[in-house]
C-alpha cells in the first residue's frame, strides 16, 4: 500500500505528461491535442486559444464545465473522441464558435438545443453519428451557417425542416452516403428558397427523381456520384436554370437518349465512368450555350457527328479518355473550338489517320493522345498551327520515329511525354522550337544512346528527362552519354531507374565507372601509334631493302634447285636495260650462230641456267637492280659447284665505280674476263672465247 502521500507526485506527473502532451501550434491562439489518449481539456491549453483540434481522444460526454475555460474558442475538432452524449448546455460557454466537427462519433443522446445556441456558426460538420432525420436536429438559431455536412448518415430524405428557409448565407449541403432513393418535388420545397447551393448526393441509392422535382432551383452545383440507375437525367434535372455545376458518376444506367434541356446556366458537365453509349454533341446539350466544362472519360462509347461539336464554341475542357471514341468524319471536326484548351483523348482506340483533326484549336494548351494509333504519314504534320501548346502527351502509340520536324510549330511547348514508345533516338529534342520545353519524358523505349550533338544541343530550360526503363549501352564507345547521365542526376527522373542493357544484372547506368575508359582509350591509343609507326618503318626497310629481300627468296629457291642436277639452260645474261640493243643484236645474234642450245639465253632465271653472263657497262654501274642481279649471281656461284660467272667489259668503266661494287672489284682481280673492243677482228677472238666458256664444264 501507498501512502497518500506518496500518490499524489505521480498523479502529479500523470498530469504534466498529459499537459505536455498538446502541440502549441500558434502560441496562445492555435493547439493540437490530436491522438493523445486525453479525458479532458489539459489545462496548458490557455483561455485565449482560439483553435483546438482535440480529434481521436476520448470524451464519453459534452457537458457545460467541459469548455468553460475557452470562451475565445471559434474553432473545434471534436472527431471520434467516443461521444455518446451531448447535454443541452454543453456549449453555453463556447457561443462563438464558427467552425464545430463532430464527425465519428457514436451519439446516443443529443441534447435539443445544445448546438442552437451556437448562433455565429458557419460551418457544422455531424458526418457519421448515426442521424436518422433532420427534424430531430433544432438549428433553426443558426442563420448564419454556411456549410451544413450531415453525410454518411441514415437519412430517407433531403426533405429541410422549414426553419431552414433561414439559411440564407447556406453554399453547401452535403448529405452524401445516406439512404435517399426518391427524390420528389415536394422535398425539395426549402431548396428553393436558396440560392447558388452546391448539393451533394452522392452514393445515395437514388433510383427515381420525379420530374420537376428540381424546377426552380438556383443549384450552383449538384453531385451524383455513384447514386443513380435512371435514363433519363437530362429530363430530370431539367428546369434548374441556376445551376453552373453538374456531376453524374460511376452509375451504370443505360445510354442516355435525352437531351439536357432547359439548363441555361451550366457551365460543368461530368458524366464519366457511367457505361454511357451516346452520340455527340449537337443536340444531346442544345440547352447548355454556356457549356465550358465536358466529360465523357471511361464510358462505353461516343460517336461524334460531323460538326458535332459546331455549337459549343464556349468549350474549354473536354475530356474523353478511356471512352471508345468514333468519328463520322475523320476531317475537321473540331473547328469551330477555338476556345478550348484542354484535350484529352487518352486510350479511345482511336486511330489518327488525317493531319487535319485538330485544325481550328488554336487555343489549346495540353492534348493528350495517349495509347491510340497514329498513322506514320501524317505524323509530320498532325500538330501543325498549335502554336498555344505547352502540354503534349503521345504516349504508349508504339511510334518508332519522330520526323526532325513534327514539332515545329509549338513553339510553346514546355512538357512533352512519350513515354512507353519504340523510340531509339531523341534527335527531334534538338529542333529549335522546342527551346521553351522543360520536360521530356521517354521512359520505357528502346534508347541505348543518345549522341554528343544532342547532349550539346538540348534545350537550355529542360529541368526533368525521364531515361527510366531504357537500356543503355554502358560501353567505353558510350562515355560521353554515360557522364552525362551521371552528371546530371539532378535533372534526371529516376536516374537508379536507367539500367544497363549488356549487363545479366541490370547494373544502374549511375554505377558505371567511366574513367576506367580513360586508359583503355589510352592503351589503345598507344597501340595504335605503335602498329602505325611499325608498319611505317616495315614498308620503309622493305622499300629500301627489297632487292636483299628478293635476294633472299631467289636463294632460297636457288638452294632448293640446287639438287637437280640438270639446267635448262646454258647461260643467263645480267645487263642493264640500256644495253639492250647491243645484247640482242651482238651477243644473243653471235651465240644462236653457234650453239642452238642458247637460244632461251635471256628468257628465263639464272637458276635454271649454267652459266651467268653479267655485261659489265657504265649503265649497269649505275642499275641497283644489275648490282643486286650481280650479288644474286655470287650467291648462285657458291651453291652450285660446277656454275661460273663470265664478265663481259662492254665499254670503258671508271676504276672508282667498280671499286664502289666491292664483289664486282674482288671478282675482277682473281678471274679472267672478256672485253668487247668493237673492231672485227677482236671481235671474232671474242666470240670463240665466249662460247668456249659457256660450254665449258658442260
Amino acid at each position: 500500500m501507498y501512502s497518500q502521500d506518496n500518490k499524489r507526485p505521480r498523479r502529479l506527473l500523470r498530469e504534466t505528461l498529459k499537459t505536455l502532451s498538446c502541440f502549441q501550434v500558434i502560441p496562445s491562439l492555435q493547439y493540437s491535442c490530436f491522438r493523445r489518449n486525453l479525458s479532458y481539456i489539459p489545462t496548458s491549453v490557455p483561455p485565449s486559444t482560439q483553435h483546438l483540434d482535440f480529434s481521436f481522444n476520448y470524451l464519453t460526454t459534452l457537458q457545460r464545465h467541459s469548455f468553460q475555460r475557452l470562451p475565445l474558442l471559434r474553432h473545434l475538432d471534436l472527431t471520434r473522441c467516443h461521444i455518446q452524449n451531448i447535454d443541452n448546455e454543453a456549449f453555453f460557454n463556447v457561443r462563438n464558435l464558427s467552425v464545430l466537427i463532430l464527425t465519428g462519433n457514436p451519439l446516443k443522446y443529443f441534447g435539443g438545443n445544445s448546438i442552437n445556441v451556437l448562433e455565429k456558426i458557419h460551418k457544422l460538420f455531424l458526418v457519421d453519428i448515426g442521424l436518422l432525420s433532420l427534424e430531430s436536429l433544432n438549428l433553426q438559431n443558426l442563420t448564419s451557417i454556411k456549410e451544413l455536412k450531415i453525410g454518411t448518415n441514415r437519412l430517407f430524405s433531403l426533405a429541410l425542416p422549414m426553419y431552414a428557409v433561414s439559411f440564407k448565407d447556406i453554399a453547401l449541403l452535403d448529405l452524401h452516403e445516406n439512404n435517399i432513393s426518391v427524390i420528389r418535388a415536394v422535398h425539395t420545397s426549402v431548396l428553393r428558397q436558396m440560392s447558388n447551393l452546391t448539393l451533394i448526393l452522392s452514393g445515395n441509392p437514388i433510383s427515381f427523381i420525379e420530374t420537376g422535382a428540381f424546377n426552380g432551383l438556383y443549384l450552383g452545383e449538384i453531385n451524383l456520384l455513384e447514386t443513380i440507375s435512371f435514363t433519363t437525367p437530362g429530363e430530370a434535372f431539367g428546369g434548374l436554370s441556376g445551376l453552373n455545376k453538374l456531376v453524374i458518376i460511376g452509375n451504370q444506367y443505360s445510354p442516355i437518349y435525352r437531351t439536357f434541356a432547359d439548363l441555361p446556366s451550366l457551365e460543368y458537365i461530368d458524366l464519366s465512368n457511367n457505361n454511357l453509349m451516346m452520340s455527340c454533341c449537337n443536340a444531346e446539350f442544345i440547352g447548355v450555350p454556356k457549356l465550358r466544362y465536358l466529360n465523357l472519360s471511361e464510358n462505353a462509347r461516343v460517336k461524334i457527328r460531323n460538326f458535332g461539336l459546331l455549337n459549343y464554341s464556349s468549350l474549354e475542357i473536354l475530356d474523353l479518355h478511356g471512352t471508345k471514341v468514333e468519328l463520322v468524319d475523320n476531317m475537321v471536326i473540331m473547328h469551330n473550338l477555338f476556345n478550348l484548351k484542354t484535350f484529352d483523348l487518352s486510350y479511345t482506340q482511336f486511330t489518327f489517320q488525317s493531319n487535319a483533326i485538330f485544325y481550328g484549336l488554336s487555343s489549346l494548351k495540353e492534348l493528350k493522345m495517349a495509347g491510340n494509333n497514329i498513322e506514320r504519314e501524317i505524323f509530320s504534320k498532325l500538330f501543325s498551327n498549335l502554336s498555344t501548346l505547352e502540354v503534349l502527351d503521345i504516349s504508349n502509340c508504339a511510334i518508332k520515329d519522330i520526323p526532325f520536324n513534327s514539332f515545329q510549330d509549338l513553339h510553346h511547348l514546355e512538357h512533352l511525354t512519350l513515354s512507353g514508345n519504340k523510340l531509339t533516338t531523341v534527335d527531334f529534342l534538338t529542333c529549335p522550337s522546342l527551346s521553351k520545353l522543360t520536360s521530356i519524358h521517354v521512359d520505357n523505349n528502346h534508347i541505348a544512346s543518345i549522341s554528343p550533338n544532342v547532349l550539346q544541343n538540348l534545350p537550355a530550360d529542360l529541368s526533368v528527362v525521364d531515361l527510366s526503363f531504357n537500356s543503355i549501352e554502358c560501353s567505353c564507345s558510350q562515355t560521353e552519354f554515360i557522364s552525362w547521365i551521371i552528371n546530371h542526376q539532378s535533372v534526371l527522373k529516376d536516374p537508379q531507374l536507367i539500367s544497363c542493357k549488356s549487363s545479366s544484372m541490370k547494373s544502374r547506368v549511375i554505377n558505371f565507372d567511366p574513367t576506367h575508359c580513360v586508359h583503355i582509350k589510352r592503351v589503345t591509343l598507344a597501340m595504335s601509334i605503335l602498329a602505325a609507326v611499325i608498319a611505317f618503318l616495315l614498308a620503309a626497310l622493305l622499300y629500301k631493302y627489297q632487292f636483299y629481300i628478293h635476294y633472299c627468296f631467289i636463294l632460297l629457291r636457288g638452294y632448293r634447285m640446287s639438287r637437280q642436277e640438270e639446267f635448262t639452260y646454258d647461260a643467263f645474261v645480267i645487263y642493264s636495260s640500256k644495253d639492250e640493243t647491243w645484247v640482242l643484236e651482238e651477243l644473243v645474234e653471235n651465240l644462236e650462230k653457234g650453239k642452238p642450245i642458247t637460244s632461251n639465253i635471256v628468257d628465263e632465271g639464272i637458276m635454271g641456267s649454267r652459266k651467268a653472263i653479267v655485261v659489265v657497262s657504265q649503265h649497269f654501274l649505275d642499275s641497283s637492280w644489275c648490282q643486286f642481279e650481280f650479288e644474286l649471281a655470287q650467291s648462285w656461284l657458291v651453291l652450285r659447284r660446277n656454275a661460273s660467272i663470265i664478265i663481259i667489259i662492254l665499254e670503258d668503266v671508271e676504276d672508282k665505280k667498280i671499286r664502289r661494287l666491292f664483289g664486282l672489284h674482288k671478282y675482277l682481280k682473281k678471274n679472267t674476263y672478256l672485253k668487247w673492243k668493237g673492231n672485227v677482228l677482236s671481235n671474232v677472238l671474242f666470240w670463240a672465247r665466249l662460247r668456249k666458256a659457256i660450254m665449258a664444264n658442260k
